[in-house]
């Protein structure tokens, strides 16, 4: 049985690994990405299927091809732990940045659920299993600032 402080270190394992799911789409790291699911990993959504760590590690660079930026923004999880396994549910609106018809900039927000089975590697907790299920979506025109 596991005492309350490592109840506590697991659900803030599981929380950190889906923030890093986030900023590794959002930065294109395919490498800190890889790094995020155990070898035999499966990771699919409307339209998309990856199985294994190749086909996954491609994942950010084929959202760079798609969308001029990404940025998920993770909400609420809930996770339940059974020694080593977990699943959970996450919660997230993920912005993409596109070009309207006429050329403007554009944002094509998804409202998403993340369910997720997790599996422990040693110290650290890895995805098994994901599933990406869209709510609704919402596109928009955005104002781009300047770079500084």
């Amino acid at each position: 049985m596991s005492t309350l402080p490592e109840v506590f270190a697991d659900e803030r394992a599981l929380r950190n690994l889906v923030l890093l799911y986030a900023r590794a789409v959002d930065r294109n790291d395919p490498a800190l990405f890889e790094s995020l699911f155990v070898e035999d990993a499966l990771l699919e959504g409307p339209g998309f299927r990856a199985a294994g760590l190749d086909e996954i590690r491609a994942i950010p660079g084929s959202l760079v091809q798609k969308f001029n930026g990404t940025m998920h923004c993770v909400f609420n999880q809930t996770v339940e732990i059974a020694g080593d396994t977990a699943q959970g549910e996450t919660y997230c609106i993920a912005y993409h940045g596109i070009r309207g018809e006429d050329g403007r900039p554009m944002t094509l927000d998804w409202a998403i659920r993340y369910q997720d089975r997790f599996a422990r590697r040693g110290p650290e907790w890895r995805i098994a299993y994901r599933r990406l299920v869209v709510e609704w979506t919402r596109t928009s025109p955005v104002e781009l600032l300047p770079v500084r």
